[in-house]
């Protein structure tokens, strides 16, 4: 008999920890192949992950709520014939659950024994800036817990730490969290954000720093009528984390055109039933707007970057992420890979493929991987324009809205003249650390022309 170490399997692209939700077996349990260990779940999906052997759990070495590093040991079976001691990394069966934009993360390095097993889970510190006028940093899971306990960053920076060069750790911070709730006042600089009276008016102390999430409930919120108190569910604090991330990371541009979309609109209209008929696919407007995502993008190909340190790293394949809808009002992004190289049948087919895929909880982490531009079609939730957050380490994302039917201004040899025509709201959001408001208008500007150039004879 041996023991077979069960690592964190690898879940995609940027992803280097997960936490784990529950564990479905216990010491003592017997597991057969494919049977499913625990459940995981990261900033794009949640999954269930499964043994790749037979025999019984002899050990858990995480928690319930912990955040483990990709490749680290989280628990062991008992097997009867393994002769040596391999590691096995588990494919995770993933439960589609929200869409939440990635965070930029950095890899980092699992250590490894001389025997060649991988060490048990440790924290592992990532190194990320806190915007304050400290050098101070913070691990992820302390940023973790910090915002799940309305632990803002003027509050953080006063807690006292242990770590190398006085960083707070995970007891540090529990401690004083346990300190705080039995009323034991640990610093006397430090006040609780619920005892703190809200101002306009930035402080020295404050201006320049964004909050890792929202105080605890002020009565001042509650008094004066009616009202009820929601608790943010696991999903919802993940997606606000990660957008607060984004706008910390990213200067937030976004640019706006207007197109005419007539002739796309009669277009799809006079070949939808025939399209169906004959190739047993609905059309939707998303892959003709992806198709002319992909023809701009050869032509501005820095928006098919992404941003480490000082460095561009120009991506030559395109691959775009859409943003899909799910039953439970949330989103996700799968990814259609080497757009460019794909006909409009292609196209269709791939996206509603990812689109059931997605709404019946069917993706798997290759599906929502390697994205280099994000398409979000807000329109069909009936907005004419909107302002998109950037799908980090993405550095644009491009949003359509609403089409309408609108009287407009026609230009023509023989005088202008007024028509009624449908027109659709453009908007796009790039950073601006490497794309200058003239690269992204110009770039909107050719997807504009290529949906108003769209060939209404066109055969697909």
């Amino acid at each position: 008999m041996s023991l077979v170490n069960i690592t964190m399997p690898k879940l995609g692209e940027g992803i280097m920890e997960a936490t784990v939700l529950r564990w479905l077996k216990k010491p003592g349990d017997w597991v057969n192949n494919d049977d499913s260990l625990l459940e995981i779940a990261t900033d794009k999906v949640d999954s269930e992950v499964p043994s790749t052997a037979e025999g019984t759990l002899e050990e858990i070495l995480c928690k319930e709520n912990d955040v483990i590093a990709i490749g680290s040991v989280i628990g062991r079976i008992r097997t009867k014939d393994t002769l040596q001691e391999p590691i096995i990394q588990a494919t995770p069966i993933v439960r589609t659950e929200a869409y939440t934009q990635a965070p930029i993360e950095k890899p980092q390095v699992i250590e490894e024994k001389e025997s060649g097993a991988f060490v048990p889970y440790q924290p592992v510190q990532h190194e990320i800036p806190v915007k304050q006028n400290t050098a101070r940093f913070y691990s992820p899971l302390v940023m973790n817990i910090a915002a799940s306990e309305g632990i803002d960053f003027s509050e953080l920076a006063n807690i006292p730490g242990t770590g190398n060069d006085g960083r707070v750790s995970k007891k540090d911070l529990i401690d004083y969290l346990e300190k705080r709730k039995s009323g034991i006042k640990v610093n006397p600089d430090i006040q609780h954000p619920s005892s703190i009276t809200q101002s306009n008016e930035p402080t020295a102390e404050n201006k320049n720093q964004q909050p890792a999430s929202s105080p605890e409930i002020n009565e001042d919120f509650t008094s004066g009528g009616n009202s009820e108190i929601i608790e943010m569910d696991r999903m919802r604090k993940m997606i606000s984390e990660h957008m607060t991330r984004s706008i910390a990371t990213s200067a937030h541009v976004t640019s706006f055109a207007e197109a005419d979309v007539t002739n796309l609109v009669k277009w799809r209209e006079k070949i939808k039933g025939a399209f169906e008929k004959r190739e047993g696919e609905k059309i939707t407007y998303t892959p003709i707007f992806i198709e002319a995502i992909t023809k701009s993008i050869k032509e501005f190909p820095l928006l098919n970057s992404s941003l480490n340190g000082n460095k561009i790293i120009l991506k030559k394949d395109i691959n775009i992420g859409m943003a899909t809808a799910l039953p439970n009002g949330n989103l996700i992004v799968p990814v259609i890979k080497n757009a460019d190289q794909l006909s409009m049948l292609g196209l269709v087919r791939q996206v509603n493929r990812l689109a059931d895929k997605a709404r019946s909880g069917k993706l798997q982490p290759a599906d929502t991987q390697h994205g280099t531009f994000t398409f979000t079609n807000i329109g069909t939730f009936g907005s004419l324009m909107g302002t998109p957050i950037i799908n980090q380490p993405q550095v644009a994302i491009l949003a359509v809205g609403a089409i309408k039917k609108k009287p407009v201004v026609i230009e023509s040899e023989k005088g202008d003249s007024i028509a009624i025509r449908h027109m659709m709201f453009v908007s796009m959001s790039y950073d601006h650390r490497i794309i200058d408001g003239g690269l992204g208008s110009k770039f909107l500007a050719a997807f504009v022309k290529a949906l108003e150039s769209f060939d209404i004879n066109s055969s697909y």
